[in-house]
């Protein structure tokens, strides 16, 4: 059996590129070889190195032809809705995409071809199904849980934010964290901590991560730039607190694409026992249970107030159970037993 795969992101190595690793690897599981469509077969390394996966069966191919000749295709949208032409075909919304004209009759026409449309939140499914006039199903991102637990690594003063640096799409808003961090340590709120800041640099980002380290100057701020998996690893399990910024300053009703959609590296924190602080929007509320597996913020002095309440009550220790419990919802194993049911009923 073979199956084509379509990313059109795939150079941007961010939470979309982990989705189709993980559908790969269900595919491969299933007896697919996997063909995906890119013009650089080096692709194949750098998701090794990035997520951590290596794909025994997957091949790269130039042209999939919209999955013509294919058992099986999966493509991950741009907003578009494609003609596809393999047996069965499943389309993949990674963005809550808005105003892209979802209903016109072209797109109608073209969703005949469509066996089962996936999303990767139920706020990207609100969205879509809106836009598009459709029922999509939710099939949340799949994270190796088990791979980012670890007890015996001993947990320093460490406030971990990971997140493409990239401008293009979707801010995280780094700068207000690091702004944050710097006020705190001005006021004397903490002393001894250090903020780390880890994420790809692959596309539109020089710029961006330059003023960043500009502002940190002076700070015992670090930066991770594209780091492999096992240092992403590492760097998670001696953090204390993970913060997120993404969102920040956006309207999720009227820009849902310029928020966290779903937020793959809150599961791994949690996994790694690290406590979550995340701006209250998008998919970040789907996944932290407020107060009891982490906390959602909604201002920069409530981030901060937030912050001091995990230090000083070290909840990081005290709700580690909850942190990795509430990560196992959204595991490999939880994604592969989705997609297996939805390509049986296909």
């Amino acid at each position: 059996m073979k199956a084509a795969l379509f990313d059109p992101y795939l150079d941007t190595l961010g939470g979309g590129e982990r989705y189709l690793v993980g559908v790969a690897r269900v595919l491969e599981s299933l007896g697919f070889d996997v063909f995906l469509e890119w013009s650089d077969e080096g692709i194949l390394e750098k998701l090794e190195q990035r997520f951590g996966v290596k794909l025994d069966r997957t091949f790269v191919l130039g042209n999939i032809k919209r999955g013509l000749g294919f058992d099986f295709c999966f493509w991950f949208s741009d907003g578009s809705v494609p003609f596809l032409l393999a047996k069965k075909n499943f389309l993949h919304f990674q963005v809550p995409f808005r105003e892209v004209n979802g209903k016109s009759v072209k797109n109608r026409i073209k969703f005949l071809s469509i066996d089962k449309i996936i999303v990767n939140s139920l706020f990207t499914k609100r969205v879509i199904d809106e836009e598009f006039s459709v029922s999509s199903d939710v099939v949340y991102p799949p994270v190796d849980v088990d791979s980012f637990f670890n007890k015996s690594t001993k947990k320093e003063n460490v406030i971990v934010s990971v997140g493409r640096f990239s401008q293009l799409k979707q801010a995280k808003s780094q700068d207000v964290l690091v702004k944050v961090f710097k006020d705190m340590i001005k006021r004397g709120l903490i002393k001894d901590w250090k903020l780390v800041l880890a994420g790809g640099t692959e596309v539109g980002s020089s710029a961006y991560i330059g003023e960043l380290k500009k502002e940190s100057l002076g700070y015992p701020i670090e930066f991770l730039e594209s780091p492999p998996f096992d240092k992403l690893v590492e760097t998670y399990l001696r953090s204390k607190i993970f913060w997120s910024a993404s969102g920040f300053g956006v309207d999720e009703n009227k820009s849902p694409d310029k928020v966290e959609h779903f937020g793959i590296t809150l599961v791994e924190a949690m996994a790694s026992r690290v406590f979550p602080i995340a701006f209250a929007a998008g998919g970040h509320k789907e996944i932290i249970e407020n107060g009891k597996s982490g906390f959602l913020w909604k201002d920069e002095r409530e981030l901060v107030d937030l912050t001091l309440l995990v230090i000083n009550k070290k909840l990081y220790l005290k709700r580690e159970d909850n942190l990795v419990k509430r990560s196992k919802m959204f595991s490999y194993e939880a994604f592969s037993d989705k997609m297996k049911n939805l390509l049986s009923v296909a």
